[in-house]
């Protein structure tokens, strides 16, 4: 079929893409290299298109099947929208990406070269071309093409072939296949895509949901990604999955997707309305009673589904004890890292713990509690370190549940005072520097115990100073500001030759206060903070691996933004790691890419700064790639996923 064929019938549209196929993801460089073969004749692989009904076929955009029959793209998305893109100047109407990757294409008539348009290489270079105004014009637009041209009756005859040759893009046929016949249901479709793109973009369980979904309800994704949207610019990355499975526990009390299987498009359309509204009002609730604001501190996600079935069970009301049960159970969870394993298992069986006999908030806390063997902290829970910890968010927590003060102004830290996403900072107590010259390990100079949260003028105002320094000047200026911090009235243990001494007394103050406030939550019954057996905190084996410093956790970010810039999903800051066979928390990996930075298409990645060997040991044997340096992580983007063909 030829490309001018086939880009007409997608305008027809007799061509379209089916909702379970993700968006647009190609780069540049990917758009670039295809025109090149195009344009050199090389094979660009082949199409293959599901033929059906289209009244019964569930396609992309508004408007994107015609009556009768309707060929469904499953196999040549990504060319075949960058080759739109390119030939018509727009995406086509099923378009779900960043059409910069396809806009500003020029071939150079001299080197017969394709790149995007920079201006202080192309301004004054009148051999290269807009691909796209060449296209749009045909042969008719050709003449005025040569007419810019320097007069130069030795090459214009080369030009003008050049040009035609060009324009000959859209005569050239590729092979292609077809799926027909009545029995090519949704669900054989669906496993005839992933088998086709073994080595490609595979779906998700919930990439499989919401196709089933979209095929009642088309509108369903775009209504999903507003919702995501929305919550992004509030400050939390969530995908997808999270929200379909908080959708999905609202309408089956389930986590499974398999149970959506069932539902109409009311019951979907109202399902994602109840959850989108009582996602709200967790968020809400997380963030003014906790204080757990913003994503890098919002741990436990897992738990937010469970959150939002029981919101839903009970007409989305609850009262003040109510609310601060269930968010001492989240924050619980999220601590012991509940949902690190097994997530849809752990899910379902907090679900029948809030509904099955003797079910509820009491029973939901009590299956938590038998889990961990006690719910009370004990000062060895604050022996990790880095900002990738557990406790890490509990640190911040603190501040701003309690009555924290800012050690520069003297001013209460508290959520309701400083309002959401006020930009907290991390301030090592004793400096990084001085420890190091001290000889003190990594572990123990970045101790969650030598945290603190301060403004940031605060923070650049202490420097790197020691707290025998500049403790007595907050003391003096502003008094009790150390003791709202639980920083250690004993003036000798600020000194550095005490600093292990330090991170022991300051563990036992942040354990108190840790304890003060669950049981604040808790309106005095205390009964799950409680062991009903020893706990042997110090004998237990700490996740390895973590953040150790604001600058390691900027250079994460500025990758993570880098690699979005790429038209690339974005990596997971800090990511749990748990054993697969007990669930036990066993390391933090600094960026990850779980399903591979082209999901199901390459490996798992990590990149691990600063980590000793016993973690890359890890994180290799987990089947993660690994990279030790933003430098060559950001190589093997450029040389093996930006150039890689995907579909």
């Amino acid at each position: 079929m030829k490309i001018s064929t086939i880009l007409d019938q997608i305008n027809s549209p007799a061509i379209a893409l089916p909702e379970f196929q993700r968006g647009y993801v190609w780069n540049r460089e990917q758009v670039r290299n295809l025109f090149e073969s195009l344009y050199r004749g090389y094979p660009v692989g082949g199409l293959l298109f599901w033929e059906t009904e289209a009244k019964t076929a569930t396609a992309r955009g508004e408007n994107t099947t015609s009556k009768g029959i309707v060929n469904l793209l499953l196999d040549g998305q990504q060319r075949m929208t960058s080759i739109y893109g390119v030939v018509r100047g727009a995406p086509p109407k099923f378009f779900d990406g960043d059409e910069r990757a396809f806009t500003g294409l020029h071939f150079h008539l001299g080197d017969e070269t394709f790149a995007f348009y920079q201006h202080i290489k192309m301004q004054d270079d009148p051999l290269w071309i807009d691909v796209t105004e060449l296209m749009q014009g045909g042969t008719a637009g050709v003449q005025p093409l040569m007419d810019r041209l320097p007069d130069r009756a030795d090459v214009s005859g080369q030009f003008l072939g050049r040009l035609l040759k060009l324009l000959q893009i859209k005569e050239i046929a590729l092979p292609h296949e077809t799926i027909t016949g009545e029995h090519q249901t949704l669900d054989v479709v669906v496993d005839i895509f992933n088998r086709v793109n073994s080595g490609g973009t595979k779906l998700s369980k919930g990439d499989l949901a919401l196709a089933r979904i979209c095929a009642e309800w088309p509108e369903a994704r775009e209504a999903m990604k507003t919702k995501l949207s929305q919550w992004a610019d509030a400050g939390y990355s969530f995908t997808l999955d999270w929200l379909l499975r908080s959708v999905n526990t609202i309408l089956t009390g389930e986590a499974k997707f398999s149970y959506l299987r069932d539902q109409d498009t009311s019951d979907l359309q109202n399902g994602l309305e109840s959850a989108s509204r009582h996602i709200d009002t967790t968020l809400n609730m997380i963030a003014g009673r906790l204080g757990l604001d913003h994503d890098r501190v919002f741990f436990g996600r897992f738990a937010v589904p469970v959150i939002v079935r029981y919101l839903d069970l009970r007409g989305g009301r609850l009262d003040e004890k109510e609310r601060d049960k269930i968010l001492f159970w989240f924050a619980q969870a999220g601590m012991w890292g509940r949902f690190s394993a097994s997530t849809e298992t752990v899910i379902d069986r907090d679900l029948a713990a809030l509904e099955g006999p003797n079910g509820g908030l009491d029973a939901l806390i009590e299956q938590l509690r038998l889990s961990q063997g006690g719910l009370r902290i004990e000062p060895d829970h604050f022996t990790g370190w880095s900002l990738g910890a557990r406790f890490y968010p509990i640190l911040y927590m603190l501040t701003r549940m309690g009555e924290a003060c800012d050690w520069g102004t003297g001013l209460r830290l508290k959520a309701n005072m400083l309002g959401r996403m006020a930009r907290l900072e991390v301030h090592h107590i004793f400096p990084k520097s001085k420890l190091y010259a001290y000889e003190h390990t990594r572990a123990e100079v970045n101790a969650v115990a030598n945290y603190c949260f301060l403004t940031k003028d605060t923070n650049l105002n202490i420097s790197d100073r020691l707290p025998e320094e500049y403790f007595p000047e907050i003391e003096a200026k502003h008094p009790g500001a150390l003791a709202s911090q639980w920083i250690p009235t004993d003036p000798t243990l600020w000194k550095i030759e005490r600093y292990l001494d330090f991170l022991e007394a300051r563990k036992t103050l942040l354990a108190a206060e840790a304890n003060k406030r669950f049981e604040e939550l808790l309106h005095g019954d205390t009964q799950w903070l409680r062991h009903i057996a020893p706990v042997a905190v110090a004998t237990e084996q700490a996740p390895i691996g973590g953040i150790e410093s604001e600058d390691e956790e900027h250079e994460l970010e500025n990758l993570n933004v880098w690699v979005v810039e790429q038209n690339l999903p974005a990596g997971q800051i800090s990511f749990d790691y748990a054993d697969p066979d007990t669930g036990a928390h066993k390391a933090v990996f600094d960026l990850v890419w779980e399903d591979g930075l082209q999901p199901g298409l390459t490996e798992p990645v990590a990149v691990l700064l600063n980590e000793p060997d016993e973690l890359l040991s890890l994180a290799s044997g987990a089947g993660f790639r690994c990279f030790t340096a933003g430098a060559t992580f950001r190589t093997y983007v450029e040389n093996e996923i930006l150039k890689l063909q995907a579909t």
